[in-house]
């Protein structure tokens, strides 16, 4: 049987209490992460669209540093969007600083409809690197 391990960052672990789940599940060396969304300190949507797609990006490189990733060892992306086709070119200004050089991972984009108050949501999968 596989081994599961919960991980969680530094904070917010009354949100993932509350909800009742994990920042992230590692699996062997892989680590499936859970949708983060650009939120305040409160826990409530950033008004400011940029804005919160940086503090969803921020909140998820605090969940891969705390199972020792970083983006570069993200493999696969999936992201929700309330308003593709008005919020892309801000989502891909933001991820061109984070993400770095290629190769790229493999990105899923999807429209949605409603994200709890928030317009845009970023999931991942990481391969953790081996400790040296």
């Amino acid at each position: 049987m596989t081994q599961l391990h919960a991980v969680f960052p530094p904070g917010r672990h009354a949100l993932y209490e509350k909800h009742r789940y994990s920042a992230a599940i590692r699996s062997g060396d892989l680590l499936f992460v859970s949708g983060q969304v650009g939120s305040r300190e409160d826990g409530s949507p950033e008004p400011d669209f940029a804005r919160q797609v940086r503090l969803a990006f921020d909140n998820l490189a605090a969940v891969l540093a705390a199972a020792g990733c970083s983006f570069a060892d993200v493999i696969d992306v999936t992201s929700f969007h309330t308003d593709p086709a008005s919020q892309f070119d801000t989502v891909l200004a933001i991820r061109e600083g984070v993400l770095g050089a290629p190769p790229y991972p493999a990105w899923t984009a999807v429209g949605v409809n409603w994200l709890a108050g928030f317009d845009f949501e970023i999931k991942v999968i990481a391969r953790i690197p081996a400790k040296a």
